[in-house]
């Protein structure tokens, strides 16, 4: 089912998300699949979908990082990076306390993303598992009507229209207060140790 990202499509999806389904989204850069990120059998679903190993880790959504700080520990250098650049099109890769089954080394991605739709979603269901809506290894999508037509299974479509974006989403963490750069996406990494 597609529905428009507005009160009623909102309200629809966190209903659905909260009763273990996958809604797929627009964020900053693509369209993303959606879950509880504590529902592992929607977790599962989610892999199955992207036809992805469970091995590899899939990163976590929230609405701020107040609402982050329940969750992942932050040092001095991620608290800087949170407060410059979120919300916005940045993933830090932090410690996680509470989403072991998620985490890689003990570690998890986390961002506030900065669509309007995806952050009124989040209001509702405070954390989601937000992944790109794409099969494993192809290409993403920030067009709706080609990601509809190309991923199955998710139980509900919200269509927030073409989303315009220069890019992926930066992901990066400190090791012992050192910059790692997992990912350069919209983000430079100029950009970054500017406010360190």
């Amino acid at each position: 089912m597609k529905i428009k990202c507005d009160k009623i499509g909102i309200a629809k999806a966190s209903e659905i998300i909260k009763n273990g389904g996958v809604v797929d989204f627009p964020t900053d850069t693509v369209y993303g699949n959606g879950c509880d990120p504590y529902n592992k059998d929607a977790i599962k679903k989610i892999y199955k979908i992207k036809s992805r190993k469970s091995s590899k880790s899939l990163p976590i959504l929230d609405f701020s990082k107040d609402m982050a700080v329940s969750i992942v520990g932050f040092d001095k250098n991620s608290e800087k990076i949170a407060d410059e650049f979120w919300p916005g099109p940045l993933i830090l890769k932090l410690k996680d306390r509470n989403l072991e089954s998620l985490s890689v080394n003990g570690k998890i991605a986390i961002q506030v993303p900065k669509h309007s739709c995806t952050l009124k979603l989040l209001k509702e269901c405070n954390f989601l598992i937000g992944t790109s809506a794409n099969i494993s290894g192809t290409g993403s999508f920030a067009n709706p009507a080609e990601c509809y037509q190309n991923i199955q299974d998710f139980d509900l479509f919200l269509d927030g229209k073409t989303i315009s974006s220069d890019g992926e989403s930066t992901i990066i963490e400190f090791e012992e207060d050192k910059l790692k750069i997992h990912r350069e996406g919209i983000l430079k990494e100029r950009d970054i140790v500017k406010i360190l």
